[in-house]
């Protein structure tokens, strides 16, 4: 409980005592660049994802500025046309280069589409495809139930390509065709009305997945008591969401945020945290075993919800939890249904490689091997609850629930 801690009150006098409050940005090495119109480059070694969360979490080390000087050089020799890109290819409409054409006569593009919804920082990946896959049907001029599943399917098969690191991409993607198409709309001799059945479904789908968020906040208020101390890890949305919801409560509790080395998601993440003004220290990722005392509950957002229901999520995650695991304290995983993923890793290596920069701030020996993977795999015997649109479930009732979702 809170009042173990002496440093809690010491760190709350010296919050209300600071007579001007250090600005969100001072913890940052500069501000991102916009990102750009054209889809980041999934086939390099750095998962698109993790461009992706650089970009929107105000993420800048030499490695992103290289990346970005490279990929803006290779789109100005190209003049803007994205014809190269194999995970462009357009869907829907015609057939042939449709990101090469300019003016209103430009080829529906489900990447292009993607992209557009991508750039919003509060959107989810997973849900920028939902609403991409739901404009596939809005465009499409196929005049058979059949052209259409068959252009949709394309459709997904493109996204998922275009990072196949994503977890929830890939999930995403699947839950809006099993969602879409289980449908009596298939049935109708009118293909217009069943057209406008599924466009209908499309879009209740994606609101449904808008409001996720939401409604995992929720429900997770009843296991946040007043005087808590709470520990997370890396920069979750859902997380985020929570801790917002219980501030609005009025609940008072304080967060102990890892740094989240090394592209420094904590340090937003506590940001964040300081508008809402709720109490927040900022650790160091190794000193996590050493404040574990401290805390009452951990919080996790996820990347992915596997079978087995466990989490794969940012690195460090998973001895985090060892940790918890250990000393007795409750474990609890935010996560969206559209995140569940019919993956049944085995073990770390178990997974699709995701890559992500690693700046040291000092040269490294071209002889010295560096680990750059992105995430961990964390098993559900480390996990207590997982909240989620569905319900506060527990890791055991995951594979029942997929099993409902893929039947």
């Amino acid at each position: 409980m809170w009042w173990r801690s002496a440093s809690f009150i010491l760190d709350r006098q010296q919050h209300q005592n600071r007579t001007v409050a250090p600005s969100p940005e001072s913890f940052l090495l500069s501000s991102p660049p916009p990102m750009a119109d054209s889809p980041l480059n999934p086939k390099s070694n750095i998962s698109a994802y993790y461009q992706t969360r650089a970009a929107h979490h105000a993420v800048v080390t030499s490695d992103w500025l290289a990346q970005a000087q490279a990929a803006v050089g290779r789109h100005s020799d190209d003049d803007g046309s994205l014809g190269d890109d194999k995970g462009a290819t357009p869907i829907g409409g015609g057939g042939g280069g449709g990101g090469e054409e300019e003016g209103s006569g430009k080829a529906f593009s489900v990447i292009d589409e993607f992209n557009s919804w991508r750039k919003q920082p509060a959107l989810a990946e997973a849900v920028a495809a939902i609403r991409a896959l739901a404009a596939v049907i809005r465009t499409s001029e196929a005049t058979t139930m059949m052209e259409l599943e068959i252009e949709l399917k394309k459709a997904s098969d493109s996204l998922k390509s275009w990072d196949t690191t994503s977890i929830s991409l890939t999930a995403g993607c699947d839950h809006f065709m099993l969602y879409v198409t289980r449908t009596s709309a298939l049935e109708y001799e009118d293909f217009n009305s069943a057209k406008s059945r599924l466009i209908e479904r499309a879009e209740k789908f994606g609101e449904i997945s808008c409001k996720a968020r939401r409604i995992i906040a929720m429900l997770s208020q009843d296991f946040i008591f007043d005087g808590c101390t709470i520990l997370v890890h890396g920069f979750s949305r859902v997380v985020l969401e929570v801790l917002k919801t219980a501030a609005e409560n009025k609940k008072h509790f304080r967060v102990l945020c890892t740094e989240g080395r090394p592209d420094r998601t904590g340090l937003r993440f506590s940001n964040e945290l300081a508008k809402l003004d709720v109490p927040v220290k900022l650790l160091i990722d190794s000193a996590v075993a050493y404040t574990m005392d401290e805390v009452d509950v951990v919080h996790f957002g996820a990347d992915g919800v596997v079978e087995s229901g466990g989490i794969i999520n940012m690195m460090g995650t998973f001895q985090i939890a060892l940790v918890a695991h250990s000393m007795n304290k409750p474990v609890y995983v935010a996560a969206e249904s559209y995140e569940f993923a019919r993956h049944y890793p085995l073990d770390q290596k178990d997974m699709s490689p995701a890559r992500r920069p690693i700046d040291f701030g000092v040269p490294i020996p071209s002889k010295v091997e560096v680990e750059t993977s992105a995430r961990d795999y964390t098993p559900p015997q480390y996990l207590t609850l997982l909240f989620t649109d569905l319900g506060v479930l527990t890791p055991s009732v995951i594979s029942d629930e997929l099993i409902q979702l893929y039947l």
